[in-house]
């Protein structure tokens, strides 16, 4: 089918998820409705247990919608190609950084070598040119998380999903990173999804923001904080900042 380029990135319409097991039926998401536009950074907030992984699973196809529909770039849900970053980096240790960043390529059979400069230089311009022959190990875990982001952009995706991928770094090693993924997203020109637990970290980095219920997941709000540009570290010292927070805290704890 073809894709319109007018269309969002990615539009979910009425989706509802209910799951089956043997105790019965339970309703995961409960008609969900958004939309990404291109180039968009979209964190998604709420309850401890609301849905917001299965949320990103949706979106990249990974369990079908009970009800309603999810396109992409107003095609099909497999018209794109979405990358998915983890809340651990899931570098593999017995393979080098610059082999861990090409797996994606030796996934899709994608042997020619300008993909492989491509995420090669990548790399490179962001800080990690010196580290390609060294083993997983041998880095922090600010520049795993960033050669974990370097390893999802090597396939091109349409669409970056971020699964809380600050949530098991230190808080002052989250900072760094959130910054620093932010700037790569921003300078890559993708469109993003992140779901967080963290309402600080999700005004830090989003242009929107989506707050759902507790299950089953609604989207019950949605704010633009509208500090265009600004990076998530300068954004923490802007004086709207904790007016957000206040905001965002009072409609997870209604």
């Amino acid at each position: 089918m073809n894709r319109r380029t007018d269309a969002p990135a990615l539009e979910f319409a009425g989706v509802s998820l209910t799951y089956h097991t043997k105790e019965g039926e339970t309703l995961a998401a409960a008609d969900l409705s958004f939309a990404v536009e291109e180039g968009e950074f979209i964190a998604v907030i709420g309850p401890s247990g609301c849905g917001k992984t299965t949320l990103l699973s949706l979106a990249a196809g990974l369990i079908a919608p009970s009800s309603g529909s999810i396109r992409v770039r107003g095609g099909e849900q497999g018209a794109g190609r979405f990358g998915y970053m983890l809340q651990r980096d899931e570098l593999f240790p017995w393979r080098t950084v610059e082999q861990n960043i090409l797996l994606p390529l030796e996934i899709r059979r994608d042997r020619s070598p300008q993909a492989a400069r491509r995420a090669l230089a990548l790399a490179e311009k962001y800080g990690l040119g010196g580290f390609l022959k060294q083993y997983p190990d041998r880095l922090s875990g600010g520049m795993r998380q960033r050669a974990a982001l370097i390893r999802t952009l090597a396939a091109s995706p349409d669409i970056l999903l971020l699964d809380e991928p600050f949530s098991a770094l230190d808080y002052q090693t989250r900072l760094n990173v959130c910054d620093d993924v932010y700037h790569i997203i921003r300078s890559e020109k993708k469109t993003a999804l992140l779901v967080t637990h963290d309402i600080s970290e999700a005004i830090s980095v989003a242009d929107r923001i989506l707050v759902l219920s507790a299950r089953p997941a609604r989207v019950v709000a949605a704010h633009a904080p509208g500090f265009g540009d600004i990076a998530p570290l300068r954004r923490r010292e802007d004086p709207r900042f904790g007016g957000w927070f206040e905001t965002l805290w009072k409609e997870l704890n209604v």
